[in-house]
């Protein structure tokens, strides 16, 4: 067990040992991180905190008849912060590694960690061989998708949710480099200006509406910013598809027959 307290803390999460939460799982995990507003660098005062990661289910639940747990979700309460925990089976999450699936990546490579393993890590340098250009396509449908929640709800919360997505996208087709924390990215990728003074009103509400300072033609900016991420798909370096199908496979393998599985 292992977690980076300075990183949780400073992301303003709770940094009490996990270990005994974590530790009721039903199989082993090889990692747990957290995702969300709290990995976007964006929470409010009454963000839920995302715990996200892999399980190894034991190889007799693969090859009898019972249809396995590939995904286990559970929510507690961990003094007064609600807690979200979903996993995959280390299967189904190198699968969704080998597809343009950021929300995978960003788990696997968060910097909050509360729980890792020697696997873990064997994953996260394995990453790089998964990016493909297409990934593009990923964001770009995040953002849309977002951006339609805005327009229904006028939140704050989907509209930054949409803005980070469109500049992770920009990002990552430039440089190969997944990059979800909002306030870096703004150093990264031109962006509007407002945007870091809606990242300060989120901290207020996780459910907050939008007041957009001067009323910018914020649909201009994100129209914009699609035309970005769609000329740097165009112009990536990234290849078509992934490369890392074999290693990976060796991971599963190894892990599934408990060569490499955590206590």
């Amino acid at each position: 067990m292992h977690s980076d307290a300075m990183l949780l803390r400073e992301a303003g999460l709770p940094v009490t040992d996990l270990t005994p939460v974590l530790g009721q799982e039903p199989c082993p995990l090889l990692f747990a991180t957290v995702s969300g507003a709290h990995l976007y660098g964006f929470p409010s005062r009454d963000s839920d905190v995302d715990l996200r990661g892999v399980h190894v289910l034991p190889a007799e639940d693969l090859v009898g008849l019972r249809t396995p747990e590939e995904t286990r979700s559970r929510m507690w309460d961990h003094e007064g912060v609600e807690m979200d925990l979903v996993t995959h089976d280390l299967r189904k999450f190198v699968r969704l590694m080998l597809k343009p699936n950021g929300y995978v990546l960003e788990q696997l490579l968060s910097p909050l960690v509360v729980h890792t393993t020697e696997l873990h890590a064997e994953l996260a340098a394995l990453a790089p061989a998964v990016v493909t250009r297409n990934h593009a396509h990923h964001y770009r449908g995040f953002a849309g998708t977002q951006w339609r929640l805005f327009g229904r709800t006028g939140e704050l919360k989907p509209l930054l949710y949409t803005f980070r997505a469109l500049l992770t996208g920009i990002h990552l087709m430039r440089t190969g480099t997944l990059v979800a924390h909002l306030p870096t990215l703004l150093g990264e990728v031109t962006a509007p200006g407002y945007l870091s003074s809606l990242i300060e009103a989120k901290a207020e509400a996780e459910h907050g509406a939008a007041r957009l300072p001067g009323g910018p033609a914020v649909a201009r900016d994100v129209e914009a910013l699609h035309a970005v991420l769609d000329e740097a798909q165009a112009g990536s370096r990234l290849p078509e598809a992934p490369s890392g199908f074999d290693a990976l496979h060796e991971i599963v393998v190894r892990a599934r027959l408990g060569e490499t599985v955590p206590a």
